[in-house]
């Protein structure tokens, strides 16, 4: 029997791992590529390690996701390359005001402390983006 109301948290990720160990967005597939089908690339304008993803990444990335998606459903081998924070301009901002917030000054910290308190952000938040855009659906090439 069918369920009152549809529960997201049940099904979808159940779902997308089926669609992750099946191989289903991963780029070179062998049936793909013997056949020499044309090629398709995308890659993510890296979301930074800030914490979460907003409504402009959730677009940005529902756009790429429905071309790549239409791209493998005309045949192409589709890499949509993931990747997170590209300058680490924006976590060394976050990082600078957690810092100041307890009344640090990143200066006084010397440079080698500080990469390690970056370090230990991203360590804490970085994956949090890249869950997200999985509870979204993307369709990313995970393994790369």
């Amino acid at each position: 029997m069918l369920e009152n109301r549809y529960q997201p948290g049940a099904i979808e990720a159940r779902i997308y791992a089926q669609w992750e160990e099946s191989g289903a967005f991963r780029a070179g597939p062998p049936e793909r590529t013997k056949a020499g089908a044309p090629t398709y690339c995308v890659v993510i304008p890296p979301p930074n390690v800030t914490g979460s993803l907003h409504m402009g990444h959730a677009l940005n990335n529902t756009l790429q996701d429905v071309l790549c998606r239409f791209e493998r459903m005309r045949g192409k081998d589709v890499l949509w390359q993931p990747g997170t924070d590209h300058a680490g301009i924006a976590t060394q901002l976050v990082v600078t005001r957690q810092l100041s917030d307890r009344q640090i000054n990143y200066k006084d910290l010397g440079r080698e402390k500080f990469l390690e308190t970056v370090w230990e952000w991203k360590a804490k938040s970085g994956g949090t983006i890249v869950n997200q855009l999985k509870r979204l659906g993307c369709s990313c090439d995970w393994s790369r």
